[in-house]
């Protein structure tokens, strides 16, 4: 009897019925994986900057464009679910489309979750060695540098998602 309805939804849903999971699925991967960057980034930073604020008060709002730029990470993967949900139509949705949305998604996911790490690691030690020498401008070129490798990701993920 189970086995009759599972062969009867099979029949019912057209392919490109089929193929909406992969779309969903790097919407999913585009979201998470960008957001556990950007919560990553912040939360390093933000240690550092905390142990800044007791020795030295004044730098702390200098000390704020990591966190700043960690949090931007989490728009790229909004932007890209925003424009992968625009792009799937049940019905009319093929498997190309599915796994070129798949990778849009896994390209930005993983792209910001990296650059979450390294905003992360460099904020947390760069805002504490600022607070003994100033260094300010290395460490943000520094931080620039680690931003463009999710904007790299976004854009990429952006040119894979048009159909």
């Amino acid at each position: 009897m189970a086995v009759d309805a599972v062969v009867l939804a099979s029949e019912a849903a057209t392919d490109g019925d089929l193929y909406t999971f992969w779309g969903f699925l790097g919407i999913t991967f585009a979201l998470t994986a960008a957001n556990f960057g950007a919560a990553y980034g912040t939360a390093k930073a933000g240690y550092g900057i905390c142990l800044v604020g007791i020795r030295k008060p004044e730098l702390v709002y200098k000390s704020l464009i990591p966190v700043i730029m960690a949090g931007i990470l989490g728009i790229y993967g909004l932007i890209v679910c925003v424009i992968l949900k625009g792009a799937i139509l049940p019905g009319a949705y093929s498997a190309n489309l599915g796994f070129k949305h798949f990778a849009s998604g896994l390209c930005v996911g993983l792209s910001s979750l990296a650059a979450g790490l390294a905003i992360g690691l460099v904020g947390d030690v760069g805002v504490r060695c600022n607070a003994h020498r100033d260094i300010f401008v290395g460490v943000i070129l520094i931080l620039i540098f680690a931003e463009a490798l999710g904007l790299y990701g976004l854009i990429v993920s952006i040119i894979l998602s048009q159909g």
